[in-house]
């Protein structure tokens, strides 16, 4: 499976002299543009079904594009689509596709445009991060059905699309110095509170399509309840900013979030999925990653030495020899006396003694973390596994506590808020460029 870690971005009432009434104000904001109620279509297309193949200012996207970009999608989440799902995507794709090619032409008339050099050296260090040689990562693409020009014409785009934000839009983004000691300031006052990493993926709705994209994130969740990864899916499919970074929110506090969300993720274990609900405008999917206590040494971040005493059962065994077998392994454990002993019983019984004196609590797997973190020099946690992987325990021979975090710094912070505000009138730029685009569909 490839793994690629790149973003992608991503009225008034007419002066007619007469006050209008209550009732009209009403009707005028459920419907700003006045449309009937009983529109309907004049001809015998359907406009909401098009081929998926469009020209953009002159530039051709075709069905190939489309479907060798599905494939990565596939190829990325590791899981099947129904036809509904793979429609979805395919419209999706098509719009993300529209997207790039208006940064790389805008990249283009503005004298910025990205060498095939640039596209080849972000191409082999996406290589390099999966483990693989350039050749072997083609040969992985073409054999998903998708194609290394599919993922280069991608990453030309964002090439582009940063260049352009690195001109038209950064340098117009002013952070004060009150603001970001006001932040600090704020932190501060806020250390040991809870702060909470979350992903989401946001679908828009509006009255008229809602039960069509409700239909749709829940087909989504579907396929994340089955091991789909979260930031491709909130790539191709979150209408939210935070697309770009996979969905990924970063640590927020719940209050700053929209009284919705926050109730949800209050509520929420990291790890935890949940969705689709409704917030104003669309609907929302939410995945909390991790959560920390603000300014707090976090306690996973502890480095341990352990020792790890397994036994592993043959083929033939039955259930009755294995219990016998795990009753005798309990037993030893017991009677063990700290981490000095292990060997002596682990040679007892049959046992072996593997030894990792630099990990992390957080490397552990989620539902040892806390048993870890509870027990003292020489203790052990209860026995786990099963008779096909095997029964062992952890014997926790040292711990060194991480130390308290400070806060971060002046810098940091003035990036943070650089970085939010690009992201907002990136936006606004992409929306612009849409509106002065000439598309045609065929």
């Amino acid at each position: 499976m490839i793994e690629y870690k790149f973003s992608k971005l991503l009225a008034g009432i007419a002066a007619l002299g007469l006050a209008a009434g209550p009732v009209a104000l009403q009707a005028q904001a459920a419907n700003p543009l006045n449309i009937p109620e009983d529109a309907a279509f004049l001809g015998e297309g359907d406009p909401n079904v098009r081929t998926a193949t469009a020209v953009v200012n002159g530039s051709v996207i075709t069905g190939t594009d489309i479907e060798q970009r599905v494939a990565l999608l596939l190829g990325a989440s590791g899981n099947e689509l129904s036809p509904e799902q793979l429609q979805a995507a395919r419209m999706q794709i098509l719009r993300n596709l529209i997207d790039e090619t208006l940064q790389i032409q805008a990249a283009t008339a503005q004298e910025m445009p990205v060498t095939d050099q640039e596209v080849e050296a972000q191409y082999a260090e996406i290589a390099q991060r999966n483990g693989q040689s350039v050749e072997g990562m083609n040969q992985a693409l073409v054999a998903m059905g998708s194609s290394p020009a599919s993922l280069k014409r991608q990453l030309r785009a964002e090439i582009a699309w940063q260049r352009l934000l690195s001109r038209n839009v950064a340098p117009f983004i002013n952070v004060s110095h009150e603001e970001v000691t006001d932040v600090l300031a704020r932190m501060e006052a806020d250390r040991g509170t809870m702060e909470y990493r979350i992903g989401e993926i946001y679908l828009e709705a509006t009255p008229e399509n809602r039960e069509a994209v409700l239909q749709n994130a829940t087909r989504i969740v579907e396929q994340l309840q089955r091991g789909a990864d979260f930031s491709v899916y909130a790539r191709q499919f979150s209408d939210a900013s935070t697309a770009a970074a996979g969905g990924d929110l970063g640590f927020v506090r719940l209050e700053t979030l929209p009284d919705e969300m926050a109730a949800v993720a209050r509520e929420m274990e990291p790890g935890q999925l949940v969705g689709p609900f409704e917030i104003p405008g669309g609907f929302e999917i939410l995945y909390l990653i991790d959560r920390r206590q603000v300014g707090m040494a976090d306690p996973r971040n502890a480095v341990l030495s352990l020792k790890q005493i397994s036994i592993a059962f043959p083929a033939d065994t039955t259930e009755a020899q294995a219990a016998a077998r795990v009753e005798q392994f309990n037993t030893a454990i017991a009677g063990m006396r700290g981490c000095g002993d292990a060997e002596r019983v682990a040679s007892e019984i049959g046992a072996e003694v593997v030894t990792n004196n630099g990990m992390r609590v957080a490397q552990l797997p989620q539902q040892l973390q806390q048993t870890i973190l509870n027990l003292q020099v020489g203790q052990s946690t209860p026995p786990f596994g099963s008779i096909d992987d095997g029964v062992r325990v952890l014997l926790l021979c040292g711990r060194d506590d991480p130390q308290t975090e400070g806060s971060p710094s002046f810098d940091r912070i003035m990036s943070q808020i650089e970085d939010d505000r690009i992201a907002k009138r990136a936006q606004s730029y992409l929306r612009d460029l849409r509106n002065d685009a000439f598309i045609e569909y065929n």
